[in-house]
């Protein structure tokens, strides 16, 4: 393929970032960030990453997603990187839900299009922005081939053991509701960037990926192929995150609402933006927690310590579902940079094979690096993810079929 450029849009409900990458050789050639759109503080900002180019920044008001690709496509002519460029294969689109049938990066259609939006329901504050985008960049560029890569698709090879709740069949079937996973891109870069850095094919090894950012899911991955995930229907299951909650008792709901007389969408907002470690400590950032565990802290520290319970339990039992384990892998904005949160889950797990070498852990860098003794039976690695360069070689891959 003579065009080996992919612009990748990650459209969220008032913002879009995104990254132009050549797939000839994986390089980036421009990021930046929308954000606010809609408002009149609406904020650009783009840095051109080849030779050396410099930040630019504009504010003020921008009124929606197509004034805001068209500003993003306005800054990349600037820098000689246009959407018009005969060099551009294709542009890449984060979905943040396929369902249960995109399993695969999917050159967009109307077919494509109708499904997205039916999947809204189970989706509503990420799959309207998604939809958004692609149409504005069809708009843009409509000859060009639209590639949707969703968060769910790496999941959606998780048996039905794993993916079915035990409720009634026919309301489950009747109204979607399954186990989708989500992060999915994350867990498909870092699982197979964990086999390269043991120098193994993925498809002979068995991963713990544990993505932990604002949002936060771990995945057991068996030879490539993800078997089980902690997020569910929403990302609202599982690990204890920012603001999230994680896993609770169904009947908590039942009980605020008859009992606290919250509305659903009160409930809704509390467990979703309201929980987590912000509504255990009030805070959200792992930095600030641990700087006041340090300073004695004593709700900063039970907050530390109930996330990190829910973590192990979520090391302990992916080992179990994948029977032998080669590799535990940390990734995303606390997983990468927050040490103590890496030593504190696997302490105490040395009959699993699992421990970090203490001054390995305290080192930082951008590259995958094994933070476990050299003889540990189970590898603990760093992986920074790269979700934008997941999309962009899946969206790669898939135009260059046709």
């Amino acid at each position: 393929m003579s065009a080996t450029r992919v612009l990748v849009l990650n459209s969220g409900s008032s913002s879009v970032k995104y990254q132009l990458l050549d797939m000839s050789d994986g390089s980036r050639l421009a990021v930046g960030l929308v954000e606010r759109i809609g408002e009149q503080t609406s904020r650009l900002k783009h840095t051109p990453l080849a030779d050396g180019g410099e930040s630019r920044e504009r504010t003020g008001a921008i009124a929606d997603h197509d004034a805001a690709l068209k500003a993003v496509a306005e800054e990349l002519a600037q820098d000689g990187l246009g959407l018009d460029s005969p060099e551009l294969a294709a542009i890449g689109h984060r979905v943040v839900h396929g369902g249960k049938h995109f399993t695969e990066p999917t050159v967009v259609d109307e077919a494509v299009l109708a499904e997205i939006e039916r999947l809204i329901p189970v989706a509503p504050l990420h799959n309207p922005a998604n939809l958004t985008g692609i149409r504005t960049a069809q708009a843009l560029r409509p000859d060009l081939p639209q590639v949707a890569v969703f968060d769910t698709a790496f999941h959606t090879t998780m048996p039905e053991s794993a993916a079915r709740y035990a409720i009634d069949v026919k309301t489950a079937d009747e109204h979607r509701i399954r186990r989708y996973g989500f992060h999915g891109t994350s867990h498909a870069y870092v699982s197979r960037a964990t086999a390269e850095l043991l120098g193994k094919a993925p498809e002979e090894v068995n991963v713990i990926v544990l993505h932990l950012g604002n949002g936060a899911s771990a995945s057991a991955v068996r030879g490539g192929r993800c078997v089980d995930t902690s997020m569910g229907l929403t990302p609202l299951e599982g690990l204890v995150m920012g603001t999230r909650s994680g896993d609770a008792d169904p009947a908590v709901i039942f009980h605020l609402a008859r009992v606290g007389k919250l509305s659903i969408d009160e409930i809704d907002t509390l467990l979703n933006k309201k929980s987590g470690l912000i509504g255990l400590c009030g805070d959200n950032d792992m930095r600030e927690i641990t700087r006041r565990i340090d300073e004695g802290d004593e709700q900063a520290k039970l907050a530390f310590d109930i996330y990190i319970h829910r973590l192990k339990k979520y090391i302990g039992a992916y080992y179990a579902v994948l029977g032998r384990v080669d590799a535990v892998a940390f990734t995303a904005g606390v997983g990468e940079n927050a040490a103590p949160v890496r030593a504190a889950a696997v302490a105490g797990l040395e009959t699993l094979g699992l421990a970090v070498d203490d001054a390995l852990n305290a080192v930082r860098g951008d590259e995958p690096r094994l933070i476990s003794p050299g003889d540990a039976r189970v590898k603990v690695a760093v992986v920074p993810t790269d979700e934008e360069l997941e999309i962009a070689t899946q969206t790669y891959a898939l135009v260059g079929r046709y």
